[in-house]
């Protein structure tokens, strides 16, 4: 996802009305509510395959990777559907599980890239460690925008526009009220229109 697409992503759905307890939804709480949790994770697949392809694509920034923590969310969602709160949105605790298995993800490889560094002495004689690891991270430089937020603004952006969630959702996946999460969109919002105007004006 480039910086552009996303501007024109945020501009199209900024205040979007989202519909959280939808056909989808019904059927998924219903599910959970009888003990199905084999139906209701098959409904899930369904109904957020996609756009959990997406959030995992935009966090871990790999196709192949990305797949694999879907696969992964939805397995978890399965052990873990006895424990669903049926007070919080469906969509909402799926993603949050989707934001943990990134996270070990992007753990695991920082620390795979931090002993290849390691052992290859950073690549330049007095390169700073984390200098090139954070290069090694960004991998394009379209990505260097979001890439440059902080993690936890970076995150509830794409849960807000990539994965589509609501406000009250993104709370929910990400542990915090959702003024809080209306805060960190709005200022990742205005960290990469800054960024885009600044990278426009320099050319």
């Amino acid at each position: 996802m480039t910086t552009a697409s996303l501007a024109e992503r945020t501009d199209r759905v900024a205040e979007a009305p989202f519909e959280t307890e939808g056909a989808d939804e019904a059927a998924i709480r219903a599910s959970l509510g009888r003990g199905d949790a084999r139906g209701a994770i098959a409904r899930c697949a369904r109904a957020y395959g996609a756009a959990l392809g997406r959030f995992c694509a935009a966090l871990v920034g790999n196709p192949g990777e990305a797949d694999e923590a879907v696969q992964e969310t939805l397995l978890a969602a399965f052990d873990g559907a006895a424990q669903f709160r049926g007070d919080a949105p469906v969509r909402g605790w799926l993603f949050g599980i989707a934001r943990r298995m990134c996270a070990r993800r992007l753990e695991v490889r920082t620390r795979q890239a931090r002993r290849r560094v390691l052992l290859v002495g950073a690549g330049e004689a007095g390169r700073p460690v984390d200098e090139a690891l954070d290069e090694a991270r960004r991998g394009h430089a379209v990505r260097a925008a979001l890439d440059e937020l902080r993690p936890t603004e970076r995150e509830a952006l794409l849960l807000r526009y990539e994965a589509e969630l609501s406000y009250r959702e993104v709370a929910e996946a990400t542990g915090i009220d959702e003024a809080a999460a209306r805060q960190r969109v709005s200022r990742a919002l205005a960290r990469i229109r800054a960024k885009v105007e600044e990278k426009g004006s320099t050319r």
